[in-house]
């Protein structure tokens, strides 16, 4: 392999969905060993670029030089078979099936015709190992969390031996050691001269792992830079189209001081038989509760208990939204009571992606929206619509599949549904996970408008940046107990960082 060429050269692509542009014109060269950043605002052009490279859809002009020859991949399989693999942000693997049967699908080992389960089993355990896992790989992959998942799928790529690995968000559900593992696994294959296409929206991570950068924006290629000549306002910058001064002035905005006392929902002493062990808050009309705490804290958790959608047996606790008491009956009560809930799986428990977006935004209001059991299209279309217009959801029509929607878009139509629904009560459970910078601000934005406006939120993040810039209270949590409160200008990174570290 010859490090000095390059082992990836794409040329003047460009693809159209439905005569809208999604790709204009895109060149882009990458070196073997060399660690390149792609970054760029949801509906850049990332995606439908990645997908172009790995056979999952065709271009329409221009054309792909790898390892010295012309390709134009079938199926994603295809190009992983040549050497070129990608791993998705959202775990596209079979949860039914093991650990193993996962990581050697299409390929599994042989003897006398028969597949040999033993040396599966040991060549599979041996992949995971290499990204610090000491896992059973005979389990279902479903037995596992979200994280450990993203981990396997990342050992069935690098297990393929390939020249150029295209890593989309791979951190998205990964805490911060086993961040730390994947970055290590990046170092040691840029050793090896793999080639690296990095895909994140987290900027402060390519710092660590990253040569270059490529700034998509509008389907076009903006510019490639060294990491090193580049600061996360210019990457902003750049992806937004703005100055950096405006961006040093967005990020000092925080949400205006909540003066309201009127208490709409009240935790008191909630527990159950998983993570949670004693929860109590208040949360006050108009204002913005962050939640904040590690991996296993029992933030999501706590989410899901106040919307009626985990329940068991040993629960215990309170819960009351404006001094009447709900049970955990499931989240129709919650529903009807005003709570409103977007969980931080958007794939699985968000968006029902063979949909249309009318029909995902519509779906919780159909009753408001019918008379004699038949829905009145007409005045549905026009409040879709009408939320199209105010979110500023890029779509080409109300019924395009909400699947081919970039994930800003989609949490956008997510946060109408509930919007729709004129809740009292909202829970975002990681709202701007997998979103890009420009996305992130605008639903940040809409959340702090709505707060202002009497409703009142209930926001879990990782992202204690983001708890800092969107929250006027602070609850920190740890193994399942809430801890104390950070009120109003108490509240910082550092101050959540302090408290997560007394306990």
């Amino acid at each position: 392999m010859n490090w000095d060429s390059p082992i990836l050269q794409v040329t003047g692509i460009s693809k159209s969905f439905n005569n809208i542009p999604a790709l204009n014109s895109i060149d882009l060269s990458l070196n073997p060993g060399e660690v390149r950043a792609l970054i760029g605002q949801n509906g850049a052009g990332k995606s439908t670029l990645i997908k172009i490279l790995n056979g999952a859809y065709t271009l329409d002009s221009g054309s792909i030089l790898f390892d010295n020859k012309q390709v134009q991949y079938s199926s994603p399989y295809q190009a992983q078979l040549d050497g070129m693999s990608t791993i998705f942000q959202e775990v596209n693997l079979l949860g039914y099936r093991t650990v193993a049967e996962n990581i050697m699908a299409g390929r599994e080992i042989k003897r006398y015709g028969l597949i040999d389960w033993a040396a599966c089993n040991k060549f599979a355990d041996e992949a995971v190992k290499i990204l610090g896992l000491d896992i059973d790989v005979t389990r279902t992959l479903d037995s596992f969390n979200v994280a450990i998942q993203q981990l396997i799928a990342i050992a069935r790529s690098v297990s393929f031996n390939a020249k150029v690995l295209i890593m989309d968000e791979p951190t998205a559900s990964l805490d911060e050691a086993e961040k730390k593992t994947l970055f290590k696994v990046v170092k040691d294959l840029k050793t090896q001269g793999v080639a690296i296409l990095y895909v994140s929206h987290h900027l402060e991570e390519l710092f660590e792992i990253c040569d270059s950068v490529s700034v998509m924006r509008d389907g076009r290629m903006i510019e490639t830079s060294l990491i090193k000549d580049l600061t996360k306002k210019d990457m902003v910058a750049k992806m937004l189209g703005k100055r950096v001064e405006d961006i040093l002035s967005d990020e000092n905005a925080r949400p205006k001081v909540c003066a309201n006392d009127e208490v709409i929902l009240h935790v008191e002493k909630i527990s159950g038989s998983g993570v949670l062990k004693e929860v109590t808050f208040e949360l006050k009309k108009g204002e913005i509760l962050g939640l904040a705490g590690l991996l296993g804290s029992g933030r999501s958790e706590v989410a899901k208990r106040i919307f009626g959608a985990e329940q068991d047996d040993s629960y215990q606790g309170k819960i009351s939204i404006n001094d009447i008491t709900i049970g955990v009956n499931g989240p129709k009560i919650a529903i009807e009571k005003g709570i409103a809930f977007c969980s931080e799986d958007r794939k699985n428990e968000g968006i029902i992606p063979e949909m249309s977006v009318r029909e995902n935004m519509s779906l919780v209001i159909l009753d408001s929206l019918s008379k004699n059991g038949l829905i009145d299209k007409e005045k549905e279309m026009a409040l879709v619509d009408s939320y199209i217009k105010k979110l500023g959801i890029k779509v080409s029509d109300m019924e395009q599949p909400i699947s081919q929607l970039s994930g800003g878009n989609q949490q956008k139509v997510l946060l109408a549904r509930w919007m729709a629904n004129n809740p009292e009560v909202l829970i975002l459970d990681e709202p701007t996970r997998g979103i890009d910078v420009g996305a992130k601000s605008e639903i940040t934005d809409l959340i702090l408008s709505l707060a202002e406006q009497g409703l009142s939120v209930l926001f879990i993040s990782s992202e204690y940046e983001e708890i800092s810039a969107s929250c006027h209270k602070v609850l920190v949590m740890q193994e399942g107990i809430s801890r104390d409160y950070l009120h109003y200008d108490e509240i910082s990174e550092n101050a959540i960082l302090d408290e997560l570290g007394k306990h």
